[in-house]
Parts: C-alpha cells; structure tokens; sequence
C-alpha cells in the first residue's frame, strides 16, 4: 500500500510542476482526493486487507494529507504571484477610492485672511502665527492688563490647569513680535481666539482676530489710518472713508474706534450698517509706553500704534452672512458657495 501511495504522490509532484492556473490545481485535487479519486479508491481497499488495518490506514491517512499538502501549497504560491503580478502591473486601480467626490473650497474666513495678508505683505508687512495657548504675562500683563484689572473679567476666560490661558486675543502676540524683531516692525498676526461667551447670532466662543503692529521712529496716527485705509479699499475694491472715535484699550494710549463708511449703501443707511451710514470695524490706537518697554523698546526713541481686525466680522460683511456661528458649523450646503472655479 505504500507503494502505491508513493506512485500517487510522485504522480502529483510531476502533474503540479507544469501547473500555471488554480482552476487545474482544483481538477488535480478532485482527481486523487475526490469521491473517486486514486487515493479514495485505496480507502475502499481495506475491507480486503486482511490483517493490520490499522497500519494500513495510518499510510493511507499519512499520504492523503501529504498529497492535499502539495496541492494547497501550489494553489498559495500561484495566488501569490497572481496578487505579485497586480501590484506590479502598469494599470493600478485603487478600488476604495471614491469617484464622483466634489473639488473642496476655501473657507470663507479663510479667503478674506489671505486677502488681507496679501494687502498688508504689498505694504511691508511680515505675518507671524501666534499661540493659541497663552502665558498669563503675555495674554494680559504685557499688554498692560495686570491682575485684578477690570478688563480680565470681561474676557471671561478659559484657564488650563498649568496656569496657562487659552489666548482672548491677538494682543497676546504683541510681546513676542516686539522682542523678535527690532524697530522698525511692521507685522501683522492673524489667530483663533477664545472667549467664554453665550453663543447667539454676533457671538462665538471660537472666533478669529487679525492684529497689527508698526513701531519706528515718529509713528504718528497719521501712519495708522494711512494703511487701514488702505487694506479696506483693497478688500472693499473701493475707495473708503474713515473716521476715529475715542476709545479705550489698555493696550494703547490714544485709543480709537475706527469706522469705515458702509460700502454696500455709501452712508444712506440699509440693514448691513443698521441705517447708520456707518460700520465700526477696526479698533486701534498709538501703543502705550508701557507695551513698548515690556517688549524691550525705549518708548522715548520709538514710537507705534497697534490695530485689530474682527476677521468674523469681515467675512460675514464680505459675504452678506447674518449668523456668526455658520463659519464653525461645517454647514457645507453654505460652503459649498464660495468654491474656487
């Protein structure tokens, strides 16, 4: 019987060297192992056997398992290669890729921001990126807002447990911009900022700021409303008048509220400018002494002033949007709007 077992397995051995495809691998199988296969004809034999059935049954089961262990082990290795040859093919077709997908778009704050950059870099300006997690000397007492200061409490703020703060405002760059370059700056910073507001319409408790310095010899206010004119008539793509209100920031003494004449209505009043002829837009104002020697520059040789931007604001003034909170809400059906051509 081993004999015969032998012959059987030396007949696959040669039948599997010239075998290229598994569908004749599947035929061998069926051939020596299926219901009337060579080896399955031996099984019937052993009724005849007439002595140690046992023995003859181990050299049968033994061969059997050889035989299937030749054949499985070809059909592996040409599944293998088949799976070789479409990876090496020239054509390669990515099957979980998704078709019909739609070319993404810019965010809209995101459009404006780089309008804006664009302006400011034309004029001299370097853009910085600020931190969004803040030391509490350079979010509140390097701009002049030290502990127990009212305007703390206003910006009501997210505090980590490592003493650090979630920034409230551009501002919080200002003492890392000054330090980094020395005068002459111009330098505008662009960032998230975090405050803990009740959301509704005009508040967000994530919204962005663009904040800008310039600080030389003879900065006056003359400079500061020259290029804020000029970044307005930019993005506005008109011509567009200003004016200065007092204001108050700690930050900067004087302070102004700087607002532009509505460029949808040109001051005859309409919804956007809520019938005023005006829109307040930017506060700025000349950098207090006191901001300049935090960042180490002698106030008494170099003089600057400081302005901000609600870059919210400007989106939702460029693209006549009513809510605030649409440019956090992944809303993609109003997204979808403002998708490059």
């Amino acid at each position: 019987m081993q004999n015969k077992i032998n012959e059987i397995k030396n007949y696959v051995v040669e039948k599997l060297s010239g075998i290229n495809a598994q569908a004749d691998c599947q035929a061998l199988r069926v051939e020596i192992l299926g219901k009337s296969g060579k080896v399955t004809e031996l099984f019937k034999l052993l009724k005849d056997v007439p002595e140690e059935k046992g023995k003859v049954g181990q050299i049968l089961n033994a061969g059997k398992a050889e035989i299937d262990a030749l054949i499985s082990n070809k059909e592996k290795a040409l599944a293998n290669a088949e799976i070789e040859k479409e990876i090496n093919s020239a054509e390669k077709i990515d099957i979980t890729l998704p078709t019909g997908a739609e070319c993404g778009s810019l965010h809209p704050r995101t459009i404006i921001q780089r309008e804006i950059e664009e302006v400011f870099t034309s004029m001299g300006f370097v853009v910085e990126d600020g931190n969004e997690v803040e030391t509490e000397y350079n979010n509140f007492t390097a701009v002049n807002v030290p502990e127990n200061h009212p305007a703390r409490d206003m910006q009501d703020t997210f505090w980590l447990d490592n003493g650090e703060v979630l920034k409230t405002h551009t501002s919080a760059s200002q003492n890392r911009i000054l330090k980094k370059y020395a005068p002459p700056i111009r330098a505008i910073f662009p960032g998230r900022c975090f405050r803990n507001e009740d959301v509704d319409a005009s508040h967000e408790n994530t919204f962005f700021q663009l904040e800008g310095v310039i600080v030389d010899k003879d900065v006056s206010v003359g400079n500061l409303i020259y290029f804020m004119k000029e970044m307005l008539s930019k993005i506005f793509k008109k011509q567009v008048e200003v004016r200065l209100r007092p204001g108050f920031f700690p930050f900067t003494e004087p302070s102004f509220e700087m607002d532009v004449r509505c460029p949808f209505c040109d001051g005859k009043g309409c919804p956007t400018c809520k019938n005023g002829g005006w829109i307040e837009l930017c506060p700025c104002g000349m950098i207090h002494p006191q901001v300049l020697r935090n960042g180490g520059i002698d106030p008494e040789v170099y003089s600057g002033c400081a302005f901000g931007l609600g870059l919210d604001r400007m989106t939702m003034l460029s693209f006549n949007l009513n809510d605030i909170r649409e440019l956090n809400s992944g809303n993609l059906k109003l997204l979808k709007q403002f998708k490059i051509k």
